[in-house]
């Protein structure tokens, strides 16, 4: 029988070196909540719970998460107190069901909230392997030129055994040549995970209860512990700081533009191109340069935008061009010539077959709004 399948979300961190008031998983990338592009790796048909563990900012990102993930049956429980990831996911195993016969008989799922970059076929991957090996603990692990700042995967013996994984502050000389790392991504047998974390003590640099101290528990009662490493190590980084989040945004960008390549539309410049991975767009829509579409934007068929144009939760009729233009919750209709260098404010309303000419205003234009 096929153990069933449960996920542990790690969303309750401060991010203090974001420097914001807004809460780290609500950080925006794409004009999504980096969150939800964790949610989006889950394996929503083999899933059967998903928790997501909150502390700061918890009221903001559960109402958020409640709202946009359509789809995934989602559980909150707070972590009050921010003492690691041990810590962190042994309260989210009390969101997980507990009350039945069958309940040992179930892998969990742990994730940071904060690797937007992750693949659902990579997770898949790391679920896949864990059942094939029987592993106790499976965990996604990352080769890197520089490793400085991860965790090491440490092996021992003549078939490099996992024996433990230290923590860069913890390691050894030796320890930190290792260019094996862990990502923080694990798959486990809960039955054998619940006990371990009760084993584990802060008994480490930062003072906190370390998830990863559980794969030494695991080894050394003789539990099986396995890795899978991630093919793209990039898909596994963690987003910390401002830095990592623009480079995030970079990443999923570059997939967002590759697939709308895909299906029909022309970029001139994918790299100066900044499409949000809430917008919709058909077939044969050609974006030049400096283009920035936003929200849930709509560009029909055959549409031209051309450079520096700014659309934030507009309607764009098919066959359109657009020059040069700012818009913002409004509407054009087909066959219209707008700009160069025209705003549509908030509400706008262009009829079909409308030329603007250059510099139009919204507020100064005839047959605008109605």
């Amino acid at each position: 029988m096929t153990r069933r399948l449960s996920a542990v979300v790690l969303a309750a961190g401060e991010g203090a070196r974001m420097r914001s008031t807004r809460p780290k998983p609500l950080h925006l990338l794409c004009g999504r909540a980096m969150v939800l592009y964790v949610l989006d790796a889950l394996p929503a048909p083999e899933l059967d719970r998903a928790v997501v563990v909150v502390g700061h900012g918890a009221e903001r990102v559960t109402k958020k998460l409640t709202e946009d993930s359509a789809g995934l049956g989602l559980e909150f429980v707070e972590q009050q107190y921010q003492r690691g990831t041990g810590d962190a996911v042994a309260v989210g195993l009390t969101g997980l069901p507990d009350d039945d016969d069958d309940d040992d008989e179930r892998d969990v799922l742990v994730v940071p909230g904060d690797t937007p970059l992750l693949r659902p076929r990579t997770v898949a991957g790391l679920v896949a392997e864990h059942r094939q090996s029987g592993a106790a603990c499976t965990i996604l692990t990352a080769r890197l030129d520089d490793p400085t700042g991860y965790g090491r995967i440490v092996r021992v013996g003549n078939d490099d055994k996992i024996a433990r994984i230290v923590e860069q502050a913890d390691a050894a000389p030796d320890e930190l040549e290792i260019d094996e790392v862990n990502t923080g991504i694990f798959c486990f047998r809960r039955n054998l995970l619940a006990p371990a974390l009760r084993l584990v003590h802060p008994d480490n640099a930062q003072g906190e209860y370390y998830l990863t101290d559980v794969v030494e528990v695991l080894a050394d009662a003789g539990h099986r512990v396995v890795s899978v490493v991630a093919s793209d190590p990039s898909e596994t980084r963690g987003v910390n700081d401002r830095a990592q989040l623009a480079a995030a945004e970079a990443g999923l960008r570059e997939r967002t533009n590759r697939a709308w390549l895909g299906r029909g539309v022309t970029m001139v410049d994918p790299a100066a191109t900044y499409i949000d991975a809430t917008v919709e767009l058909a077939a044969d829509v050609t974006i030049f340069p400096g283009a920035i579409l936003q929200g849930r934007t709509h560009i029909g068929q055959g549409v031209e935008i051309g450079p520096g144009c700014r659309l934030i939760d507009c309607r764009i009729g098919e066959h359109s061009r657009l020059e040069h233009t700012v818009g913002n919750l409004s509407e054009v209709g087909a066959d219209c010539q707008v700009g160069p260098y025209a705003v549509l404010e908030q509400g706008s309303r262009l009829a079909p077959g409308t030329r603007t000419g250059p510099f139009y205003t919204a507020a100064t234009a005839a047959g605008l709004d109605d």
